[in-house]
Order: C-alpha cells, then sequence, then structure tokens
C-alpha cells in the first residue's frame, strides 16, 4: 500500500503526481528503527536492529537485513540490489515475524499508510436481484491512503434477514482480519457480498462490526468522491 501500490506515488497508476518525471523502476529504501525477528521452527533466524524497508513499484514493503544478522542457515536469502551489505527473507519462509515484541502478519507495516474512519451522511443504496438491502444516509467512510474512500453501515441500516455469514476471512495489516457475507434474495446467493471487522485493530475501532459492500457483486450507489 501507500508508496508503492495502489494509487501511491511510486505505485503504477499514482493518484497525483510529482513536479518532475521519476525514473521507471525507483526503489525508495529507508531506516526502519524497530527491532525485526523471524521465526522458523521455533528458532529465530533473523534479529535486527539494523532494519531498512524496501519500497519497490507494485509491491507492498520488505525487510531487508544486514547479513550479520541473519543466520547462515536461514534459507531462501537473498541480496537486496536497492540496499548493499543486506539480504531479504521471503515473509512465507518464517512461521512468525514480530516488530518488537508483537506478531505482524502479512507483509511488513507501511509507516506511510493510514486509515480515517469519519462518520458522515454520504448515502449509500445497494441492491440484489431488484431488492433493496440498504439505502441509508448514516454511514462512516474509511479514507486509506492511496485506496479509494468507502463506506461503512451498521448493520441496524441494512436487511440483515437477507445476509448470512461466509467461510471467507481476509487479513488486512492495517484493519485486521475481515469476516465476509453473503447476500440472500430469494434463489439468488451473491457469495462474499459484503465484509466487516468484528476484531478490527485499535487504530479503526470506530468501523467494528460495521458493513461494508463489493460494488463488484452487487448493485451499488456510494455517494463518494472518486480517486481520480
Amino acid at each position: 500500500m501507500s508508496l508503492s501500490t495502489g494509487r501511491g506515488p511510486l505505485s503504477g497508476r499514482p493518484a497525483g503526481r510529482f513536479s518532475a518525471p521519476v525514473p521507471d523502476g525507483v526503489v525508495y529504501v529507508e531506516p526502519f528503527p524497530r527491532r525485526v525477528r523471524a521465526v522458523v521452527d521455533g528458532r529465530t533466524v533473523v534479529d535486527s536492529e539494523r532494519v531498512v524497508l524496501v519500497h519497490r513499484p507494485g509491491s507492498p514493503p520488505t525487510f531487508a537485513f544486514p547479513t550479520d544478522d541473519v543466520e547462515p542457515t536461514a534459507a531462501s536469502t537473498s541480496p537486496e540490489p536497492a540496499a548493499p551489505g543486506h539480504v531479504t527473507l521471503p515473509w512465507a519462509a518464517a512461521d512468525a515475524w514480530f516488530e518488537e515484541d508483537e506478531e505482524v502478519f502479512g507483509h511488513p507495516r507501511n509507516p506511510y499508510h493510514r486509515v480515517d474512519s469519519v462518520r458522515t451522511s454520504r448515502r449509500l443504496r445497494v441492491e440484489v436481484a431488484g431488492v433493496v438491502v440498504v439505502d441509508t444516509t448514516t454511514t462512516t467512510g474509511v479514507y486509506e491512503t492511496s485506496l479509494a474512500p468507502r463506506l461503512y453501515v451498521a448493520r441496524s441500516e441494512v436487511r440483515t434477514d437477507l445476509i448470512r455469514p461466509s467461510r471467507t476471512t481476509t487479513y488486512c495489516p492495517y484493519k485486521g482480519t475481515a469476516s465476509y457475507w453473503d447476500v440472500v434474495v430469494g434463489d439468488d446467493v451473491v457469495a462474499d457480498a459484503a465484509w466487516s471487522y468484528e476484531d478490527p485493530l485499535p487504530e479503526v475501532e470506530p468501523i467494528r462490526g460495521l458493513l461494508s459492500f463489493d460494488e463488484a457483486r452487487v448493485a451499488a450507489v456510494a455517494d463518494l468522491p472518486e480517486l481520480r
């Protein structure tokens, strides 16, 4: 997210523009002043306080470590061309990653990523098979770095008799684990039409339990500005 993905400044489709052209394939490398550890089979294979964060176009940020901070036996390490003397370890090559004493999931969190949850009166209307599932102006706008804004609604504003829990879950390093919901209207079932964060990370507590709908799966009209 942020610098190098979504609509970030170093992504392939930035939301804004620089005053002068940026060379293709530019990589941004910066110090990451936190202790980072990687654990494999109960053994710490990376333990570093000299971490750099590498922002490469089209990808989430990655950690790179001085060679001395990585066990020689750690599998799958490779040199980081943008940070001479440093190596990377694929995220999936470790069983667990930690920033300080807190486990992190998915990929390193981007220090430039921000999520704001703002109460608003913007309208959200959702239909499935001609039936209105929600039509309200009591909404919460979620404005997330480099992404288009979204509207979330309380279940009291939704025809809850038309939704049922799905088995699908996804994880966001900035919001937490998303639970998905099917919309069922008669014989029409739209799988994973909406999602919610039942136990969100502290930064997005205002969206706890609220629902957001996937415009690619339902007929939705959201009164939101476009991210051009």
